[in-house]
C-alpha cells in the first residue's frame, strides 16, 4: 500500500497500530509517520524504519490517512491545530479515540471530511485485533481502504456508531477480561501441580484453541462445551462449581459496569 499514513499519538495503541502495519507488510515503514510530544521515546519505531516526529501538522499535511490515536481530552485541541492543513479532498480521518463521536470531530474540522471511528484493541501489534468501525461521508473505496488496513491487523466488523461504546467494552476492554481469565487458569494450574511457565503455556494455548474453534467453525460456545462434558465427568463438575460461584454472572456484571462507566463520559 503506497498511501502515506500519519498516526497522531505514539502511545500504546498508536505504536501497536504502526508495528502491526509493518509486520503485516500492509505498508512500507517509510510511508508511516508517528507523532509524539517526546518522539525520542519512539526509538523502537525508528529502528523499524518508521518516521517519528513531534510535528502533528507536518505529519498530517503530507498524509493520505490520518489516524487519531490520542487521549480523549487531547483530541479537540489537536483537531483545531490540524484543521488549517487538512484537505477533505485528500485526507481520510480515522479516529481510534475512545468516547469521542463523529459529530464532535465534525464540530472541530467541518462536515466535508470522510471520517471513520475505529475501535481496535492492543492485539493489533501482532495482527490479532478485533476492530469495530463506523463511518461518515465515505464511499465504498474509502471504506475498503480502512477495512483492508485493519484486516491486516486482525478481524473487522462495521457497526452503527451507537454501538461504538459497547464495542469498546466488549473488544478493547475485553482483552483485559480475557487475560484475567487466563491468569486465573494459570493460578489454578499451579495449585494442581504445574510450574508457572508450563501452566502459562497450557492455559494460553487452550484459550487460543477455544477461540479458534468458534471463529473457524462458527459454532455456539455450548456446542463445543458439550463435546467435553461427559456424564458425571470432571468437566461438568468444574463448570457447575464455577457457575455456583458466579462465574458467568460476574463476567456479565463486569461488562455492564464498564459500559455504564464509559456511557457517563
Amino acid at each position: 500500500m503506497t498511501k502515506k499514513i500519519a498516526i497522531i499519538g505514539g502511545g500504546n495503541l498508536g505504536t501497536a497500530i504502526a508495528l502491526g502495519l509493518i509486520k503485516s507488510k500492509f505498508s512500507n515503514p517509510s510511508f508511516i509517520t508517528v507523532t509524539k510530544r517526546n518522539p525520542e521515546t519512539l526509538t523502537q519505531l525508528q529502528h523499524e524504519g518508521i518516521n517519528i516526529s513531534s510535528n502533528n501538522r507536518e505529519a498530517a499535511e503530507n498524509a493520505d490517512v490520518v489516524i487519531l490515536a490520542i487521549k480523549p481530552y487531547q483530541i479537540e485541541e489537536v483537531l483545531i491545530n490540524l484543521k488549517p492543513v487538512l484537505n477533505p479532498k485528500k485526507q481520510l480521518i480515522c479516529s481510534v479515540v475512545t468516547g469521542y463521536s463523529i459529530d464532535e470531530i465534525k464540530a472541530c474540522i467541518g462536515n466535508d471530511f470522510s471520517i471513520l471511528r475505529a475501535m481496535p484493541n492492543t492485539a493489533v501489534a501482532i495482527g490479532e485485533s478485533m476492530t469495530c468501525i463506523c463511518s461518515y461521508n465515505t464511499n465504498a473505496e474509502k471504506q475498503q481502504l480502512i477495512e483492508d488496513l485493519f484486516n491486516n491487523l486482525g478481524k473487522v466488523v462495521f457497526i452503527e456508531e451507537v454501538l461504538m461504546e459497547a464495542a469498546t467494552v466488549l473488544g478493547a476492554c475485553g482483552i483485559a477480561y480475557a487475560l484475567r481469565f487466563i491468569r486465573a487458569k494459570i493460578q489454578g494450574g499451579i495449585e494442581i501441580g504445574f510450574d508457572a511457565k508450563t501452566a502459562t503455556l497450557i492455559a494460553a494455548q487452550t484459550v487460543k484453541g477455544a477461540a479458534a474453534l468458534l471463529i473457524e467453525n462458527g459454532h455456539h460456545p455450548e456446542y463445543e462445551i458439550d463435546k467435553v462434558t461427559t456424564p458425571k465427568g470432571c468437566t461438568i463438575a468444574g463448570l457447575n462449581e464455577m457457575e455456583h460461584q458466579g462465574f458467568s454472572s460476574s463476567l456479565i456484571k463486569g461488562i455492564n459496569t464498564s459500559y455504564k462507566k464509559i456511557e457517563k463520559k
